[in-house]
């Protein structure tokens, strides 16, 4: 595995943060966020047309750049890193990919064009009743009738729903869980829904017989499985570079905050605690890169990898957004304070796509060490 970047992608990644130091900085992201506006559609527009970030993972013979996922990994980190609102991980990352991940090559050719010039913005439709992601368990139904499907019933948790103008969609059907094109966006109700982090934006979509098209069925090519792993894989790169701006803003904090007559960065228990922190990043930065390189590899080990990094990830996350609270004192806890963004990132993305305990679960399932496999 590789998890060192190359010159090339050093490049990308450098080049995506000082875009979005000075198009997405902090007082930027709350502008955003205070218009109740999903996204900073300008920002939107250079990272697609100037740089191509959204055609990355797709490939050349679909309209995309031709490159792989893990490119699409290091913008999902320096997005992390600016708490930046933006459509790239729910229309790029993950409806994006539903399609690739169908194989239908007619809906490829159709639909992911658009999707990497960034002219449209893809939803997908997947979470069940509750609020989790199952490949099997979902909340929307579909039936034939002469030629026609009809979608009905109602996915909480769209990411990027309002925004989006492309929406697909898993429904049960008889043959079991299949993915569909939604093409009568007329019998569509959206639902913004507020999120604990004011950053993400989820809608609740409700269908009412609402005509589709059939693009796979997961009796016939199992894409599912895949699917919720390059959900999780993604979504530990936005955690990545959260928690990389916790540790820098907590470090920074401790080389200016005196008490005492000297700076608290110098005294050995915070020194320690940082420490620490520090060794949280790298740590979950590598078991994410790790998934990422799977992924992007087509590896057997995607599955326990995926699973394992959103595991390491969240919790590290959650360790050092509360450090980060901490080690600022009483200011981090306002509002106008940015560790209060950080914090409320890490307690919304551990829950997304399944919790640190059911990922333990899975990967022990897989393991057979799982008490009811015994």
């Amino acid at each position: 595995m590789q998890f060192e970047l190359s010159d090339e992608q050093r490049e990308l990644a450098e080049f995506i943060r000082e875009l979005l130091s000075s198009k997405s900085d902090s007082a930027s992201v709350r502008a955003t966020i205070a218009h109740d506006a999903p996204f900073d559609a300008e920002l939107w527009s250079v990272l697609c047309d100037q740089i191509g970030a959204a055609s990355l993972a797709i490939p050349e013979e679909y309209g995309g750049a031709g490159y792989s996922t893990f490119e699409t990994h290091i913008v999902l980190e320096e997005l992390g890193y600016a708490l930046t609102p933006s459509p790239y991980f729910g229309s790029v990352a993950l409806a994006a990919q539903a399609v690739l991940a169908s194989g239908n090559a007619e809906a490829c050719a159709r639909l992911l064009p658009s999707v990497a010039d960034g002219s449209r913005i893809a939803a997908l439709a997947w979470a069940d009743p509750t609020g989790r992601w199952s490949p099997a368990d979902v909340g929307v139904s579909a039936q034939e009738t002469d030629g026609v499907w009809r979608l009905s019933g109602e996915t909480p948790l769209v990411i990027d729903g309002i925004a989006a103008d492309l929406v697909l969609v898993i429904a049960a059907t008889p043959r079991g869980p299949a993915l569909f094109e939604l093409t009568d966006t007329g019998a569509l109700t959206k639902e913004s829904t507020p999120a604990l982090d004011p950053a993400l934006s989820f809608a609740t979509y409700r269908f009412d017989a609402s005509a589709a098209t059939l693009l796979a069925c997961e009796a016939d090519t199992p894409f599912l499985d895949r699917l919720r792993d390059l959900a999780l894989t993604a979504l530990t790169a936005i955690q990545v570079g959260a928690a990389a701006r916790g540790l820098d803003m907590t470090v920074a904090y401790s080389l200016q905050r005196a008490q005492f007559g000297r700076l608290i960065g110098s005294y050995q228990a915070l020194k320690h605690r940082m420490a620490d922190l520090h060794v949280r990043l790298e740590t979950a930065r590598t078991t994410s890169r790790a998934a990422a390189w799977a992924a992007a590899n087509d590896s057997a080990e995607l599955g326990q990898l995926a699973s394992l990094a959103k595991t390491w990830c969240s919790d590290s996350l959650t360790a050092i957004a509360s450090e980060t609270i901490q080690l600022h004192g009483g200011i981090a806890i306002t509002w106008e304070h940015d560790a209060h963004l950080v914090f409320k990132r890490a307690h919304a993305t551990a829950q997304l796509f399944g919790s640190p305990g059911e990922q333990r679960a899975r990967v022990a399932q897989s393991l057979g060490l799982d008490r009811t496999s015994a």
